[in-house]
């Protein structure tokens, strides 16, 4: 296992930063659950989006260059910046637990499986983009060089 550097740290911040953005400014175009009926409608949407991108990065990074040079930090900036900043498991779990808490237990168990199975899903879509983005061919190439 490899020790972070300073500007791995610094790529990280800063694509967190930019991602918990994202993800406030996409609650203020969407609105908060009590705007929604109670339902996290933000949270579902960030949530599955960012699986879908991740899935997507995850595999033109390994497709490209793996973790060397610039795939790397990209993977850093994007992945483990911007997408945690982006997605959020903390407010997926808290809005379930309120969901539950006002006895809404079908609409809370109803949330919990659609972001597992809409996540999943998206993710699963999100590598065969990626395999679009960077065939088999490229990565080979890139690696000849």
């Amino acid at each position: 296992m490899s020790r972070a550097t300073l500007p791995d740290l610094a790529v990280v911040a800063v694509g967190g930063a930019a991602g918990s953005l994202a993800r406030y400014g996409t609650g203020l175009l969407i609105g908060s659950p009590d705007a929604n009926g109670g339902f996290p409608f933000a949270t579902l949407l960030v949530n599955v989006l960012g699986a879908f991108l991740l899935g997507a990065l995850v595999e033109v990074v390994a497709r490209r260059g793996g973790e060397r040079g610039r795939w790397r930090t990209a993977r850093l900036l994007l992945g483990t910046g911007v997408l945690g900043g982006f997605t959020t498991y903390s407010l997926y779990a808290g809005d379930t637990a309120r969901l539950l808490l006002e006895g809404r237990i079908g609409v809370a168990l109803g949330y919990a499986a659609a972001t597992l199975l809409a996540g999943a899903a998206a993710s699963g879509l999100g590598i065969l983009a990626g395999r679009g983005i960077a065939p088999e061919a490229a990565a080979h190439a890139e690696d000849a060089r």
